[in-house]
């Protein structure tokens, strides 16, 4: 009989969650995962072109880049600052993103990637 929380664990299936995410873990197949962030899309997409350009030239495989959803900011502003509160003028900020994903990569790929040289406008961020 099962009483508290081995009740609740057993109700909820965690122990076959818990085996399965250590099959998974053992079969894991290791990637990194890069994210670029800019306010234009041109040196965004022409980022993700040279990463690739470069990833693939070391051998590994390389999916993406992939467009995520672009962010958009909207700021309003009153024209005048004492009079006509109903003159509003709006404005747009965007951030484009891409998403890539590199798998069977080599020290050769991780060198090649840290000697990239990529435009300022691009935030790169990195996971393994």
């Amino acid at each position: 009989m099962y009483t508290g929380a081995a009740l609740l664990a057993r109700s909820r299936g965690v122990g076959r969650l818990d085996k399965w995410w250590k099959c998974r873990k053992a079969y894991r197949i290791w990637r990194i995962r890069i994210k670029l962030k800019s306010y234009d899309h041109n040196l965004v997409d022409k980022s993700a072109e040279k990463i690739a350009k470069t990833v693939r030239s070391t051998g590994a495989v390389v999916t993406g880049p992939l467009p995520l959803p672009t962010e958009k900011k909207i700021f309003t502003v009153l024209r005048s600052p004492f009079v006509n509160k109903k003159a509003r003028e709006q404005f747009q900020l965007c951030t484009h993103k891409r998403l890539m994903d590199i798998y069977t990569s080599s020290s050769k790929t991780v060198d090649a990637l840290s000697k990239l040289d990529l435009p300022s406008g691009v935030e790169v961020e990195i996971k393994a």
